[in-house]
């Protein structure tokens, strides 16, 4: 959410920005939301000037009424200043009221102006124009061909659809012995490897408020994204960098416990609306997994850096675990109106022969502080908003796909990496029950 006094102060920056993320439609928002907040500070001075006139008044009154016992003509003067100290009231009442109105529609607005992006993000009308910007390890296709992600998992007696099917409907699976196992030693690994990256583990609360909600996300993400809970103001997790970042809600964080770095488990609950290929069916796109999330409250100088340093810990991880990956510039059709700056980490197919999401990492500069109200005070001791970063550590069972076919042997064994081993009892290789 941008400052109103920056809008003000630079709408044709805003409306370029507008321009560059392709939303054309929201370029009239400028000029209303710049109106409105004129009315609004004109409703705040008329209203601080009666606040100051009806002191003066007040006392007036009293001064009138004490000099009125030995002089009967200052009870008129007196009434008379009663009588505008309550006219003053009601007009002060009208304004307070148009202050309120005003003020909700103005951050109604807010809420959908975007993010100004970063000067280093490239411009395109979406995904397609992504760009890459470079590869970590060798893409490599087998000399054999690689089964489906669920017939691997098959082949290991690793996954039941149909009795989630039955159970909860399309969307949800089972996952069953060796391949539950790895689902879990990939989350495991994935914490303490970013524990020994020196960021604090952290389980959140998987439902939040409707409050923060608004405030690590948009509206639009949050329509297609969100289960709420029915008669509660409560809405089940997306990704656990929602209440990890709302854990600082409305607070001011002391300069030196900055930056703060957490690494969260969580399961995440997603509607994903929208028809899906066949390349996205099995577990690719769920309704339901389990994520390891990293997440960074920094100051704003520092943000850039994080960024840079969140990405490169996606890239180390997968290639410990032997899966190519490639990093993707996203472009700013395909930023989320909060982001300031964002990238992709792919994984490779050997299947599909080509790359594909398993990590996400955002500079969100001081969208979410803004709307959070999370700040701290500078060496001046002004008070600054802080600038917020996350990224997906691993998110299975997604990243399983990527491991099976990237580890999948010719006799149909799935080889298990160094790093691996001790989070899967020692086995050093997976051997298929059919």
């Amino acid at each position: 959410m941008l400052d109103i006094k920056f809008i003000r102060e630079n709408p044709d920056a805003v409306k370029e920005n507008i321009k560059k993320k392709f939303q054309e439609d929201k370029l009239p928002l400028v000029d209303e939301v710049i109106a409105l907040d004129n009315q609004y500070r004109q409703a705040v001075a008329e209203a601080q000037a009666l606040r100051t006139e009806r002191n003066t008044l007040s006392k007036q009154v009293g001064v009138l009424m004490g000099q009125a016992k030995k002089d009967p003509s200052k009870l008129e003067e007196a009434e008379a200043a009663k009588a505008q100290v309550k006219a003053n009231a009601a007009r002060l009442a009208q304004l307070e009221g148009q202050e309120d109105e005003l003020s909700g529609k103005i951050r109604k607005i807010l809420l959908v102006i975007p993010q100004i992006i970063d000067p280093s993000v490239p411009i395109g009308p979406d995904d397609s124009a992504n760009v890459e910007v470079e590869r970590f390890g060798e893409a490599a296709v087998p000399a054999f061909p690689v089964p489906y992600h669920t017939e691997i998992m098959e082949s290991f007696n690793g996954i039941d659809l149909d009795a989630a099917g039955r159970v909860s409907g399309a969307g949800f699976y089972y996952l069953l012995g060796d391949i539950a196992r790895l689902h879990e030693a990939v989350l495991a690994y994935g914490r303490d490897f970013m524990i020994d990256k020196g960021f604090t583990y952290c389980i959140p609360p998987f439902m939040i408020h409707g409050a923060v909600v608004e405030g690590v996300m948009s509206q639009t993400d949050m329509d297609g994204m969100m289960y709420k809970i029915e008669g509660e103001d409560l809405y089940l997790i997306g990704t656990s960098e929602h209440s990890m970042i709302g854990r600082f809600i409305d607070q001011i964080i002391p300069a030196e416990q900055l930056p703060q770095t957490l690494t969260s488990y969580s399961p995440c609950f997603r509607k994903e609306k929208g028809a899906h290929g066949i390349e996205e069916r099995g577990i690719y796109r769920i309704h339901q997994f389990e994520k390891q999330e990293m997440i960074v409250v920094c100051k704003p100088e520092e943000s850039k850096d994080w960024y840079e340093k969140l990405w490169r810990y996606s890239v180390e991880l997968f290639r410990n675990l032997d899966i190519p990956v490639r990093q993707l510039e996203c472009c700013s059709g395909d930023l989320a109106d909060l982001k300031v700056k964002s990238c992709d980490i792919e994984a490779w197919s050997p299947r599909q022969q080509k790359y594909f999401e398993v990590c996400s990492c955002s500079n969100l500069g001081d969208a979410q502080a803004r709307r959070l109200k999370i700040r701290y005070r500078d060496e001046d001791g002004k008070m600054q908003l802080c600038h917020t970063l996350n990224n997906t550590c691993v998110a299975p069972p997604r990243m399983l796909i990527a491991f099976l076919e990237n580890n999948l042997q010719v006799d149909g064994t799935v080889k298990i990496p160094a790093v691996l081993q001790p989070y899967m009892g020692g086995k050093a290789l997976l051997t298929p029950c059919k």
